[in-house]
């Protein structure tokens, strides 16, 4: 008796124990679906047989090039803002082990998209192809957003009171890619090449921001 009664109080309740889930298998599910993931995007680069010229051979693969750098860095800048994210939490939950895997859904995805996205680049079905694969980005970059607000707004999760508005400043900074994502759809039903230029920009962004983000912690930390 006694001893159920001191993990209800220490966790907050019996029904928030009830939903407490593992943190270690969220990260570790997660990270080796990343690595699948970017990993697979490689497959689609093919290499030039004996017969021909190298050099041209791989000129004419530039869509697949750029595909994969593309998605190599979106995959990627998700990956170091998941890591970024989890790393204030003590504990997950039933409902942000739904998101993350509905993250995970949009992720694994990607291989396929960018393969359909450099397939139809230079053909008839360009616009669709791009929009489609901006959809992708875009529905993988909305639903990390939305698991990160709603780990700002469950604090029971969190390590600390000062991770709550460090993921809502998270959350903030990640606005800007989404709508240039948005735009760049818009874009890509008009002239595709275009579009693909700016979801190079966009994954640019999505590299380089959670590394401002952790470089601004580290100045914040060292001054407190």
């Amino acid at each position: 008796m006694g001893g159920g009664s001191q993990k209800v109080s220490e966790d907050g309740g019996g029904e928030q124990d009830s939903r407490s889930l593992p943190l270690d298998r969220f990260n570790s599910f997660s990270d080796g679906v990343f690595a699948i993931a970017i990993t697979l995007l490689v497959l689609e680069l093919a290499v030039p047989h004996s017969d021909v010229r190298v050099l041209p051979a791989l000129r004419a693969q530039w869509p697949e090039f750029l595909g994969y750098f593309i998605s190599f860095a979106f995959i990627g800048g998700i990956w170091i803002a998941h890591s970024g994210v989890t790393k204030y939490l003590r504990r997950a939950d039933t409902e942000s082990y739904a998101m993350n895997l509905l993250l995970l859904l949009f992720v694994g995805l990607l291989p396929f998209s960018t393969a359909l996205m450099v397939t139809h680049l230079t053909g008839a079905d360009a616009r669709f192809s791009v929009a489609l694969y901006g959809v992708n980005l875009l529905l993988a970059s909305v639903v990390l957003s939305l698991l990160i607000l709603y780990l700002a707004r469950e604090p029971s999760l969190l390590v600390d009171d000062i991770a709550e508005g460090t993921l809502r400043r998270i959350t903030g900074r990640r606005w800007a890619a989404l709508g240039l994502n948005v735009f760049a759809i818009a874009v890509g039903l008009a002239a595709p090449k275009a579009a693909v230029g700016l979801y190079l920009v966009e994954t640019g962004l999505l590299l380089v921001i959670p590394f401002l983000g952790m470089r601004r912690h580290r100045r914040q930390w060292r001054v407190g």
